[in-house]
């Protein structure tokens, strides 16, 4: 069995937009990933690491452990053997409370690159490849995120070319989910069920490539 650990925040962990509320596993991505992979006939396993919040490498002022590089190595020990990891993060770090922009979230998603790659496993398994995943843009910040995301929809701008850069640099696979979901206009941060089911199906395609292509290698 292949098993990919998906790194991500409330976009992957499913909330519900302007609820508290969570997705079935089936229709959030990671669900629908796996779902569709063993479908097709893949003997896989998604892992969900997704926490609402979680930063790149910055800590949250008002609620501890949302500071994704703490520790990620030990999530990847945790987990290993791992064939993928599928990082996702970045619009938490345009949280109004921040004054970060583009190159700042890819720089935190790069470091968290070499967090995995340095993960102390045991000897001989195998250091995970990794596909980065552009979340889509933050729309206009509404409902119950109206003020933690205000301007998150400007400081956002160029984030998708900035991680691009980033997984290139890091001899990463990358997609960008802006080019097949947006966010909800309910809330403008997070996913509706029609979105999520747009990703999982669009990263199918990205992901068998990884797993076929960008074989784990032993440190």
């Amino acid at each position: 069995m292949q098993q990919i650990l998906v790194y991500g925040d409330s976009l992957s962990w499913g909330i519900i937009p302007n609820t508290r509320q969570r997705h079935p596993f089936p229709v959030r991505w990671p669900g629908r990933l796996e779902n569709a992979l063993r479908a097709a006939g893949q003997d896989v396993r998604v892992i969900e690491d997704c926490l609402n919040g979680r930063r790149t490498v910055w800590d949250d002022p008002f609620k501890a452990g949302r500071k994704g590089i703490e520790g990620l190595a030990q999530r990847i020990e945790v987990n290993s053997p791992l064939d993928l990891v599928i990082l996702m993060l970045g619009n938490n770090d345009f949280q109004s409370m921040h004054p970060h922009n583009a190159w700042h979230a890819a720089e935190g998603v790069g470091a968290l690159i070499d967090a995995i790659r340095n993960a102390p496993i045991e000897p001989g398994m195998p250091s995970p490849p990794i596909l980065v995943v552009a979340p889509p843009p933050i729309g206009m910040p509404a409902g119950t995120m109206a003020q933690k995301f205000r301007e998150g929809d400007l400081k956002c701008t160029g984030l998708s070319a900035a991680l691009e850069r980033v997984a290139k640099d890091h001899d990463c696979a990358f997609f960008d989910a802006g080019s097949v979901i947006h966010c909800s206009a309910a809330d403008g941060v997070h996913l509706d069920a029609q979105a999520h089911e747009q990703l999982g199906d669009a990263l199918i395609a990205p992901v068998t490539a990884a797993l076929t292509n960008g074989a784990a290698a032993t440190p």
